[in-house]
């Protein structure tokens, strides 16, 4: 028989909509870490992941009702992880990248510059380096595996913004990557 991954501790979450304090702690004790590192990426601050994870826990908590398990627990939690954290950074006002700062030129027929083994410690230094906005894009395409169209949602740009940002900031990473 196989199990519906959406249902995945249905349990708990059903015991916590009813107010059930020891399922809630189970449920935050399952996700603080992933919920914690997903903030870390986002606001590069250890304090602002903190606070973020548990304003997004708490708002997690008071909206369970509207969670339906159209996606995992997890999955929905990370998007109320990921929401916060860009609304923090808006109200910092981090501009998502700055375009005519930039010099970059793209073509459809450009050719990618391969990186061959990198060590992850430079690529993990790399994207510490980047722009706040590069840095927002590159966590959110390669790490958190959003598409263009939902970092357009989230972001409140186009797909195609979204794209060149993208290509804009893995040119850039590459560029660092072999400065180290």
């Amino acid at each position: 028989m196989e199990t519906d991954i959406r249902f995945t501790h249905q349990a708990l979450v059903e015991k916590c909509k009813t107010g059930h304090s020891s399922s809630q702690y189970e449920l935050y004790e399952l996700y603080v870490d992933a919920m914690y590192n997903i903030g870390r990426r986002m606001l590069n601050s250890k304090e602002d992941a903190e606070d973020i994870v548990q304003e997004s826990f708490v708002s997690a908590f008071k909206n369970l009702n509207s969670f339906n398990y159209e996606s995992t627990f997890g999955a929905w939690l990370k998007r109320i992880v990921i929401n916060k954290s860009i609304n923090y950074l808006k109200k910092k006002e981090l501009p998502v990248v700055p375009m005519e700062v930039h010099e970059f030129h793209l073509s459809e027929n450009s050719p990618e510059e391969k990186v061959d083994a990198i060590d992850i410690k430079k690529v993990k230094v790399g994207i510490g380096l980047l722009p706040a906005g590069y840095k927002q894009i590159i966590n959110l395409y390669l790490i958190e595996g959003y598409d263009h169209i939902e970092i357009g949602e989230v972001l409140g740009i186009s797909t195609s913004t979204s794209k060149s940002q993208y290509h804009r900031a893995k040119k850039k990473l590459v560029e660092i990557i072999n400065a180290l």
